[in-house]
């Protein structure tokens, strides 16, 4: 072994220089030698978290901020990891410490909004951006996370001057032109039109660039009526996130199959964990399950929660699956003879305290149609609304939307016939989940609820046992942050915009209605 100094050096110099692997490797050869260096194992651990290794990394930066726990940016890392592992919580008690410690630099102030981003705590993160972007207004990612989080909170001007200012400085941040281009409707007279198309030739090599910039460009050709040309970047843009659509189609007909096939039975109420608070919102994404959670959650006595993962994490754990993935055919497997009073405690306590202020919640993740029958068994009170939309609507809004790349749940999004395919193992898991839990999910038809809102407002409340509440009509003055894909629009009233927008597309679409009218799916002319 050389000179442990000598190898610090490089262990350093490996971090500055972003070299994940090898400081980690090096600070772990390291750690014997001193194993109260706070510093070493800060280095370590941060190390590990950006290799995705989350057991080493919430080991080292525990201990980090154990031998050292006055500095804020060894909490921060501390708190960062926790809520990677999706335990906000834990990870919030430990940013509320960060706060009151010192240096609270731009960075550290950026990381914690971060944190408090994922815990659905938008006005903390928001102060927390704006402190950053003050502290550093030269550096594009605080502007972009101050933005984003502006836009979350409904403040689209100040969200606008904060995109321009960041890509004044970033020509280069290509989400923040995504994003630009879908704060609002664009107009013949008010469009970014000539900048995406200068930058997109200087670009081809680029794969993220490509996938913005032509995502922005069909959003804005859209908004200008221009279909065609809207399609055509559509379709460039997708392709160029470079995911393959055979290797994610066979994995979502496993997954299905394995779910189907292992599906639990109906337990009596008694097996489950009798609370009444969650209310959960799932179905396709993009289908209204957003507008049904600011209806529902314009009633006094319920509070939005966002799309949580908790179920999904609960349930991996009570599996007892190892796989990396939170939900594969082994997670499936195994969850057939889970303790079901024990899964919905222990989904309840993972919601605490953020859920705990009013007497029922809501969980609005789509891709909670996976877990319908666990839902049920776990938590027999609990209701569960699923939002069903025109199917070639549904089918060409996931295709429109840019998800984010990391998630598990939509890879089938960058293709529009494999869009079609996991729409077709959607429609069936449900009609799957109607026969084997009869009468516990309430199906919400979108075009209804635009038409006839009042009534459909009635239905939903008193589905969810809640009285009457004039509030809930005017959803559009709740004021509650929202951060899902429709975060610019849910402050508006019902608009019938978006019904039947595939008509404006329906010659680049006949390949798919072909495919979902072949599956046998009811497709409206």
């Amino acid at each position: 072994m050389m000179d442990p100094a000598q190898l610090y050096a490089q262990a350093t110099a490996a971090f500055s220089q972003r070299e994940w692997r090898k400081a980690l490797d090096m600070a772990t050869q390291l750690l014997p030698l001193a194993p109260n260096g706070a510093e070493l194992h800060h280095l370590a651990g941060v190390s590990a978290l950006e290799l995705q290794q989350m057991p080493q990394a919430l080991q080292y930066l525990q201990r980090a901020m154990f031998l050292y726990p006055l500095r804020a940016d060894y909490a921060t890392q501390f708190a960062k990891a926790l809520s990677m592992v999706n335990l906000s919580a834990d990870a919030v008690t430990v940013a509320e410490r960060a706060l009151t410690l010192l240096p609270l630099d731009a960075q550290t102030l950026d990381t914690l909004g971060v944190i408090y981003t994922r815990a659905n705590s938008h006005e903390r993160a928001t102060s927390l951006y704006d402190r950053a972007a003050t502290l550093a207004p030269s550096q594009p990612n605080y502007r972009y996370n101050f933005a984003k989080s502006l836009v979350f909170l409904g403040d689209l001007d100040a969200a606008e001057r904060e995109l321009e200012a960041c890509l004044g400085l970033a020509p280069w941040h290509w989400s923040a032109h995504l994003t630009l281009s879908q704060l609002r409707k664009q107009s013949a007279t008010r469009n970014h039109l000539e900048r995406l198309h200068a930058l997109l030739p200087k670009t081809v090599a680029n794969h993220d660039a490509q996938l913005n910039l032509h995502l922005a460009l069909a959003k804005e050709y859209e908004d200008l009526a221009d279909y065609p040309k809207a399609f055509e970047h559509l379709v460039a843009g997708k392709a160029a996130a470079m995911v393959k659509p055979d290797d994610s189609s066979q994995r979502d007909e496993a997954l299905f199959e394995a779910i189907t096939r292992a599906s639990p039975r109906q337990q009596p109420a008694s097996a489950g964990f009798a609370t009444e608070e969650p209310i959960f919102i799932i179905g396709m994404p993009r289908s209204g399950t957003t507008l049904v959670e600011r209806i529902i959650s314009s009633h006094p006595d319920v509070h939005s929660s966002g799309e949580l993962q908790n179920f999904a994490l609960a349930l991996k754990r009570a599996s007892g699956s190892r796989t990396p993935q939170l939900i594969d055919v082994d997670t499936i497997t195994r969850s057939q003879d889970v303790d079901w009073r024990q899964l919905g405690e222990s989904y309840l306590a993972s919601t605490r305290p953020d859920t705990a202020g009013k007497p029922r919640f809501i969980d609005k993740l789509p891709h909670n149609f996976l877990y319908v029958g666990a839902i049920a068994n776990a938590l027999p009170n609990a209701k569960i609304i699923c939002l069903r939309r025109d199917p070639m609507d549904t089918c060409l809004s996931n295709f429109r939307q840019l998800f984010t790349l990391a998630s598990p749940y939509h890879e089938y999004s960058f293709d529009l016939l494999n869009t079609g395919r996991y729409y077709i193992l959607f429609d069936r898991l449900m009609a799957h989940w109607k026969q084997a839990f009869p009468g516990r999910v309430l199906e919400v038809d979108y075009e209804t609820l635009v038409n006839a809102q009042e009534a459909s407002t009635r239905q939903l409340l008193e589905f969810c046992g809640l009285p009457w509440n004039d509030a809930c009509l005017n959803f559009e003055s709740n004021q509650a942050p929202a951060s899902t894909a429709s975060a610019a629009q849910v402050r508006e009233p019902i608009y019938r915009n978006a019904l039947k927008r595939w008509k404006h597309y329906e010659a680049q679409l006949a390949e798919l209605r072909e495919l979902l009218g072949n599956a046998g799916i009811a497709l409206d002319r």
